[in-house]
């Protein structure tokens, strides 16, 4: 498993506890006193044999690696938080529980410092998320951008329910309309100039299509982003902060990874100092990279709010 090209971003560690500070008594098993609850329908235990399956399933859907330790009182009880929500989300990601004592591979692949840590996988690839517990509404909200960051990268399968658990009652999900169906179909095969065409028809027919819409921005962040090296335009943005070109590259690549936030903050700057044609492609940008993340998401309203400060 490949590790990160970008910088990691700064882990929350409160109710982290450092991995090199206690003897380690026998891991208790599932079930039991002092041991994880027993794993629900879309909850696995995962160790250095079952690990490679695992990365493989993340090409279909998400999944939240929670390293953990039986003598972490914070990192057992994070575990069955966690595997509570994915319960409530009925399979649109999986929640994997990796003793951390007991697979010091994985631990370090995941250069966890303490327990309890926790690490989104997506298409193989690791975005580290936090250290320590958090409670469930911020737990929530890291796991919303996660999935939005696997929506951003076509990752919409759905983890099956394991342990023979019947999945959650749901309502049939309803057919696309046509034209959405086409594009969603061509995203399927990775061909976003096809699925882009499929959008901008159903704008034209229904310019109020905000499905259409936002669909057309993710395919063409799809677009831009499907050849990039994030290594390359983070170092050509931090060499020219005036570069255009870089900057857009990296806002894209950061909202890709769900580094929302930094994406917008990186151009509403980069506004400031930007004039006429390359002021106006930033604007675009930016108001396009809004519609990806959801004009009703609080960063966003924020980032409007900033965006109009920087213009006028």
């Amino acid at each position: 498993m490949s590790q990160p090209t970008g910088p990691r971003p700064r882990l929350d560690a409160r109710g982290a506890v450092d991995l090199s500070a206690l003897a380690r008594p026998a891991t208790p098993p599932p079930g039991t006193p002092g041991g994880l609850p027993k794993p629900g329908p879309y909850v696995v235990d995962i160790d250095e044999a079952s690990f490679a399956d695992l990365v493989q399933s993340t090409t279909q859907h998400p999944v939240v690696v929670v390293l953990w330790a039986s003598w972490s009182e914070a990192s057992v009880g994070l575990a069955g938080d966690l595997g509570t929500l994915a319960q409530q989300d009925g399979g649109r990601w999986q929640l994997a529980r990796i003793d951390a004592e007991a697979n010091p591979a994985i631990a370090r692949a995941f250069q966890a410092q303490s327990v309890p840590t926790v690490v989104a996988v997506l298409a193989g690839q690791p975005l580290p998320l936090f250290q320590g517990a958090l409670p469930a509404d911020q737990i929530r909200q890291v796991l919303d951008q996660v999935l939005a960051a696997a929506e951003a990268n076509g990752i919409t399968g759905r983890a099956a329910a394991g342990n023979d658990a019947p999945p959650p009652d749901a309502e049939p999900e309803p057919e696309l309309p046509p034209l959405h169906q086409a594009a969603y179909d061509a995203i399927e095969l990775g061909d976003y100039a096809a699925a882009a065409a499929a959008y901008e028809q159903a704008l034209k027919e229904n310019p109020r299509d905000a499905l259409a819409r936002a669909g057309l921005a993710q395919v063409g962040l799809l677009e831009r982003t499907q050849d990039a090296d994030l290594q390359a335009a983070r170092s050509a943005a931090a060499a020219d902060a005036r570069d255009v070109d870089a900057q857009l590259a990296v806002a894209d690549l950061d909202v890709l990874g769900g580094k929302v936030d930094d994406a917008f903050a990186r151009l509403v700057d980069l506004l400031r100092v930007t004039f006429g044609a390359d002021r106006e492609r930033v604007r675009v940008r930016l108001v396009d990279l809004f519609e990806v993340v959801g004009g009703d998401d609080p960063r966003v309203v924020q980032a409007r709010r900033a965006m109009a400060n920087a213009l006028y």
